[in-house]
């Protein structure tokens, strides 16, 4: 579904390169951990350090990246559509090789990586069918995907993902809601099972940082999904 269908705040829509583009300066300094690092340490049914050969697909600015090698990850690759992203992905120092590709088409080879993690991106995407049959082709058998979302709930309340642009003024990335039955059909459909879920919500350790997000409190505002690729 469109997230126009339920934008309350009726900024500019940017399409995602652009938008990337144009945040990529000042990204690191809005996204919270909470919204996805935390998920990712909550994680149970995940050995990061027997992973081999990770791939960090939207990568953007190697937040994600940096965490994954802090949990012995032994190679990181990371991939992202924005060269801006990129440049600051290079500086921080933590992948072994980086790529400037969609997610959907990354033009690496198959059955090469025995963890793909996406944190934030699968929003931007208008069909998630393309996105899990790509992972699952570069995924060796038994490999894991872990994907952390910004919430359909979330997205449905009218809070789009936005940023502040140079003048000041707010625009929002080009976004889509996808209900969780839009992933687990994705997903089946390209080969996965589901192992673990999570889903986090708007505490004090968010309100902290944000409280204007106060009439938000205990609404869920991102996920995490754990997915096994068939032997």
């Amino acid at each position: 579904m469109d997230h126009a269908l339920f934008d309350q705040r009726r900024y500019p829509v940017l399409p995602v390169r652009d938008g990337y583009r144009e945040w990529a300066a000042t990204y690191d300094g809005v996204v919270q951990d909470e919204m996805d690092l935390r998920l990712l340490a909550r994680l149970r049914t995940l050995d990061w350090a027997s992973c081999a050969d990770g791939l960090d697909l939207a990568c953007g600015t190697g937040r994600v990246g940096a965490w994954l090698r802090t949990q012995g990850i032994a190679r990181l690759d990371g991939l992202d559509l924005t060269p801006e992203m990129l440049s600051r992905a290079e500086r921080r120092g933590c992948y072994d090789r980086l790529f400037l590709a969609d997610l959907r088409h990354t033009g690496l080879p198959g059955d090469a990586y025995d963890l793909v993690v996406e944190s934030l991106a699968d929003e931007h995407l208008p069909d998630l069918r393309p996105l899990y049959a790509e992972v699952a082709r570069v995924t060796r058998p038994g490999g894991r995907f872990v994907l952390v979302g910004y919430h359909p709930h979330f997205l449905m309340n009218g809070v789009p993902t936005h940023f502040a642009r140079h003048d000041g003024q707010q625009a929002t990335i080009e976004s889509h809601v996808h209900l969780f039955s839009d992933h687990v059909r994705a997903a089946h459909a390209t080969g996965w099972a589901l192992v673990e879920m999570d889903e986090g919500i708007v505490d004090e350790a968010w309100l902290d940082k944000k409280p204007k997000w106060a009439r938000y409190r205990h609404h869920p505002v991102s996920f995490a999904l754990v997915w096994r690729k068939a032997r």
